[in-house]
């Protein structure tokens, strides 16, 4: 009779394997397009429903792909927030916005997916609110925010507000426009994903320090 242990660490590893491949194919194809089936048959799994048994619902494995990730992003937020934290830089809070998702990605290797399987959930009427209530529950996210909140020029609540929101798509999509040329092997604006990140902090830096002009 196979122990309880070495059935545990087979379950663990078929885990690992659903994930990985549907966050390829989310990624490369889009949530709609990925099947539990062809997930399944992408990870190798004899049992087409296999993926219904290890995570149920396909947005309960699209949180499971979320957290999976989502404890290295925090470490690296986490020890980036602690340096910022008597910071009056717009800029040193930006960076703890942006550099932790880039370091996490450069960290991964080549290829990569998670930046393109960001972009696709985000823009996912049905499961953008997942991407929400992780980040509500990111305890360094929510110190990055309250110490860039502090050292911002006097906006309104509602330039906050589409500031924000344009924050959120540009880190998204400029990610998963670098990782899908990385995979292509095309060329890229900046040379590593350091420089991309330094970029994207210009970008965004420029943005939130821009004087709004009040509608007429």
């Amino acid at each position: 009779m196979m122990s309880r242990t070495i059935r545990a660490e087979r379950v663990g590893v078929t885990r690992e394997q659903i994930l990985t491949a549907a966050e390829r194919l989310f990624a490369e194809y889009g949530v709609c397009a990925a099947s539990n089936r062809r997930i399944s048959e992408a990870a190798g799994q004899g049992n087409t429903a296999a993926v219904g048994y290890h995570f149920g619902g396909k947005a309960d494995l699209v949180r499971a792909i979320v957290r999976r990730h989502a404890e290295p992003i925090e470490e690296l937020r986490a020890r980036m927030v602690t340096a910022a934290e008597r910071s009056g830089d717009v800029r040193a809070w930006v960076s703890c916005m942006v550099r932790p998702v880039t370091e996490h990605l450069a960290a991964l290797g080549s290829p990569t997916w998670y930046a393109r399987f960001l972009a696709q959930v985000g823009t996912d009427p049905a499961l953008c609110e997942i991407l929400d209530e992780e980040n509500r529950t990111s305890p360094s996210l929510r110190r990055a925010v309250e110490g860039f909140t502090r050292c911002l020029p006097g906006l309104p609540a509602a330039v906050q507000d589409e500031r924000g929101a344009m924050t959120r798509q540009l880190i998204l999509h400029t990610c998963a426009e670098r990782e899908r040329a990385l995979a292509r092997g095309a060329a890229t604006p900046r040379a590593s994903w350091h420089d991309a990140a330094t970029g994207l902090i210009d970008a965004l830096v420029g943005l939130w320090l821009a004087p709004p002009t009040h509608p007429t």
